[in-house]
């Protein structure tokens, strides 16, 4: 039996529903920080960064799932849905932060959605995660049959690279952290990539 194979049974003994409750924690955690002033001195901006930055990582861990399988034999299937679902519940948490604590007023949301390109693109990302949130389900699937569900939930794709370019632009000049993260999630979908098989001569 190979490692990966040894991996691969010990996770399929694993229960789904502690990574739901793990992955609910960082955002409540973030949270208290702000209140007793663990987050600096712009507590709100630097709670909406971290909320921010945690829905990029577990979106690439994500997007890592199938590589990872791929390349190593090691599969994480069966906790895709919860990364994905948990990457989605990270992006309202950053949302809410901004609409609720940061802008307040409902007219200077959409005037920011409008004249902020960044923003634009932010909440195009919301937007085409959002069914895809609502459809990461079994009922889902059955539903819209498995051919249909996988190219709906392949738009998750354009979601990661609007969220690593919603990073790239709000930051000041060309930061290294930023395009890291867009390199990282284009070589993740560039893994994924099934190239033509070279025919060898007989």
């Amino acid at each position: 039996m190979t490692l990966a194979q040894t991996i691969n049974g010990t996770l399929r003994r694993l229960p789904t529903w502690p990574v739901y409750v793990l992955g609910a924690l960082p955002p409540v955690w973030f949270f208290w920080l702000g209140l007793t002033g663990g987050l600096g001195v712009e507590p709100i901006k630097e709670l909406e960064h971290r909320l921010g930055l945690l829905a990029l990582q577990m979106m690439i861990a994500t997007l890592a799932v199938t590589p990872l399988r791929r390349f190593t034999g090691v599969s994480l299937l069966r906790f895709r849905r919860a990364l994905g679902l948990i990457t989605f519940y990270y992006i309202v948490c950053h949302l809410l932060v901004w609409l609720v604590l940061d802008v307040r007023v409902p007219a200077l949301i959409w005037q920011d959605i409008l004249k902020r390109p960044y923003i634009t693109i932010g909440m195009v990302a919301f937007l085409v995660l959002a069914p895809l949130a609502a459809t990461s389900n079994d009922w889902s699937v059955r539903r819209l049959g498995a051919v249909r569900w996988r190219r709906l939930h392949q738009l998750s794709y354009a979601a990661a690279i609007l969220g690593a370019g919603h990073f790239v632009m709000l930051s000041k000049g060309l930061q290294i952290e930023p395009l890291a993260y867009l390199a990282t999630i284009l070589v993740l979908l560039a893994l994924r990539i099934d190239l033509p098989r070279r025919r060898v001569a007989a």
